[in-house]
């Protein structure tokens, strides 16, 4: 059984007392809603009981060896492979390494008879992961909370009015029915604490690198908790106060429902000796909490995932979606502004196998929406695969894409681990270019490596530019990692604007590695490292460490992105609007940013008869078009708005052309054909 610890009893004890208020009872809401929500899910909610239920069933002990193990394991990773533990220690004025030397001095004082609950040691080192406020360096519980997630059937969202912020709820479990606790009522109170305070307090609980990632984290923590991240919450109900749709303050209490989380990419291939694996970066709480959210508030997406999608050739018309194989990746529409219509593409991962056919599935998006403004929507996103995120900012600009350096500490055992696949011997995971400047390291001293890019220069630039309108994109502080790295890269090439319904992102600026695959990089290739420190972990725990740190390219070459994140070129506040009408006002607004921003067009048909192309060219907003051929000048042309036919010669062997749009001399359009 799990034990609970005093201080964690009496918390509990307390929220049970609280149960009664102003003497009476709060209307209480059960799990009966359980048995009428969505046939996709009904099976995923299966095994779902309230938090008491969980906690008295379920079992899971760990022996003081395999606490010492936990800690020897965490210690290795900081001390020589946590790559911004240097920023951390100065920033947070923490030290972690020296709090886990602390446990593990006390544990080898201790007897199996003298432990402390698990659950205390579990929020010892989850207290230490935490400390460093970095969302990639992670402590994942074992058995018997890995693969579970605590929840309330509903969401909570903020919107602001006259620059206050407020809460309410905003969707729904369904089948989760009450006359009064329904979509739009305003959350005041949260066991008995003002909302603005319990959204602090949850925040805490979380590792936000900044004060708006911690804000947003904070909410979400209020209704769900991935238990492979965090503990359980410690009241095993909520008593939300409330003020309903007629204005009337009331109560309502709400049990705690834990069930399995939903299986995800990420968690699955995670350990393997694969560019997937290595080249990640992402956030895994927030993956999971917005699958989650996917699974109780949107559960026609994953129904919709299991049906073949019969996809369109046809342009989108005003209001229309477009359909995707990659639904719970790409939402494309075609939406209508009070600025006019523009395209919009809702981005909810770069967590992908296959960065190639991500790419190209935006593509047959965007060239079926309008071509005269792109708003591009991130909000959420967590990040993913490197190599997705970074090959994507070619399709949206002319100029050459830069990925970012990433960098590791240089420590011996990092210096082993790179050495043994300087020759890239897996055929997935090079990391020859970082050997020699960490080898230098010894003499000079120098705390980073040099910086090399994860995404291949050759495929951040393959393709080129295959959208010229206008784009704007939106981020919040959900943002994280590889999609921080987006929209650092989307500023960087001075792409198009950034606008933020928070003051940052989530400041996630590295290459997220697990300790299964770190003990696989010194297992391979044969003969096995006999002198690695990774041991396996027991009972199913895993941890995640930052192992390269990402830096700016552009006017900002060599600032880190952990911590500071991106700063968005403009503000905006969420409406209620916003939150109930579909995001009516903030499109509003993105339509007039674009509305005052130049549309280009650059289209290009072929036809070859023998060694002559001639070239159908449209174009918008250009004065001059210049040819290219496999890299080398050939023509240039003064166009004006139109189509016009050109005719050039091509040498023999021909492979690439390449067409460069100038306006008054700036280069701003480009597209590249394959012969």
């Amino acid at each position: 059984m799990v034990r609970l610890d005093t201080k964690r009893a009496k918390r509990i004890t307390s929220a049970t007392r609280s149960s009664k208020l102003n003497g009476h009872d709060k209307e209480k809401i059960g799990l009966t809603f359980l048995n009428s929500v969505h046939p996709a899910i009904k099976q995923q909610l299966a095994d779902a009981t309230d938090l008491k239920t969980f906690l008295e069933t379920a079992a899971g002990v760990l022996s003081l060896d395999k606490r010492k193990q936990i800690v020897e394991q965490a210690l290795i990773l900081f001390e020589d492979n946590f790559v911004h533990l240097p920023l951390k220690e100065s920033m947070h004025g923490v030290n972690p390494i020296q709090k886990l030397r602390l446990i593990k001095h006390r544990l080898e004082q201790e007897t199996d008879a003298e432990l402390e609950s698990e659950l205390t040691f579990h929020s010892e080192i989850l207290d230490i992961f935490n400390s460093v406020r970095d969302l990639h360096t992670n402590y994942l519980l074992p058995f018997p909370f890995a693969g579970k997630i605590a929840f309330l059937p509903f969401q909570i969202e903020e919107y602001f009015e006259n620059g206050e912020p407020h809460y309410i709820a905003t969707h729904f479990v369904q089948g989760f029915s009450h006359p009064h606790f329904k979509t739009g009522v305003e959350i005041k109170l949260w066991n008995g604490v003002p909302i603005g305070r319990a959204i602090a307090l949850s925040g805490d609980l979380h590792a936000g690198s900044n004060l708006a990632a911690r804000h947003v984290r904070g909410i979400d923590g209020l209704t769900i908790r991935p238990l492979v991240r965090s503990l359980p919450p410690d009241a095993l109900w909520v008593v939300i106060g409330y003020t309903d749709l007629d204005g009337v303050d009331r109560e309502i209490k709400q049990d705690w429902i834990v069930t399995s989380s939903p299986p995800t990419f990420v968690e699955a291939n995670a350990d393997s000796l694969s560019t997937s694996a290595a080249s990640q970066g992402i956030d895994l709480e927030a993956h999971i909490t917005q699958e989650t959210k996917k699974m109780l508030f949107a559960p026609e997406v994953l129904a919709a995932e299991t049906k073949e999608t019969k996809l369109s050739t046809q342009k989108a018309v005003a209001g229309q979606t477009v359909p995707t194989t990659m639904g719970s990746v790409f939402h494309a529409k075609s939406v209508n502004t009070t600025f006019g219509e523009f395209g919009h593409i809702r981005i909810f991962t770069f967590s992908v196998n296959d960065p190639g056919a991500f790419i190209h599935e935006f593509i047959r998006l965007v060239e079926l929406l309008p071509q005269n403004g792109l708003i591009l929507d991130v909000r959420g996103n967590g990040g993913g695969h490197i190599w997705a995120s970074e090959g994507l900012l070619q399709v949206l600009t002319p100029v050459d894409i830069a990925p970012q350096p990433t960098q590791f500490v240089n420590t011996s055992l990092n210096l082993r681990i790179c050495q043994r696949h300087e020759t890239n011997p897996t055929g997935q995971i090079d990391l020859g270019a970082w050997v020699p400047s960490i080898r230098r390291s010894v003499k000079t001293g120098a705390v980073y490596s040099g910086g090399f890019p994860i995404t291949p220069i050759d495929f951040a630039n393959q393709i080129g530019q295959r959208y010229h309108g206008p784009v704007v994109l939106i981020t919040d502080a959900r943002c994280y990692s590889a999609t921080d790295i987006f929209a650092a890269g989307f500023q960087d090439h001075d792409i198009g604007h950034v606008l933020g319904i928070d003051d940052n992102t989530g400041a996630g600026g590295a290459n997220v590695w697990t300790h299964g695959l770190l003990q696989a990089l010194l297992r391979f290739p044969s003969p096995p490292d006999d002198g690695t420190p990774y041991e396996d972990l027991p009972g199913g725990a895993n941890m995640r460490v930052a192992i390269r740190r990402t830096l700016r390219v552009g006017k900002q070459a060599g600032t880190p992105v952990e911590d500071l994140g991106i700063t968005p070129d403009s503000r905006y506040h969420m409406t209620k609007n916003d939150l109930l009408l579909g995001n009516i006002d903030l499109l509003n607004k993105a339509g007039e940013i674009l509305s005052r921003m130049s549309v280009r067009r650059l289209n290009v048909t072929t036809t070859l008869n023998q060694n002559t192309l001639t070239l159908q060219v449209e174009t918008l907003g250009l004065t001059r078009v210049d040819i290219y051929v496999d890299g080398r000048p050939i023509e240039s042309f003064e166009v004006t708005d139109g189509i016009q036919s050109i005719e050039v010669s091509l040498p023999a062997g021909a492979m690439l052309l390449e067409l460069a749009g100038f306006n008054a001399n700036e280069y701003v359009a480009s597209r590249m054909l394959d012969l």
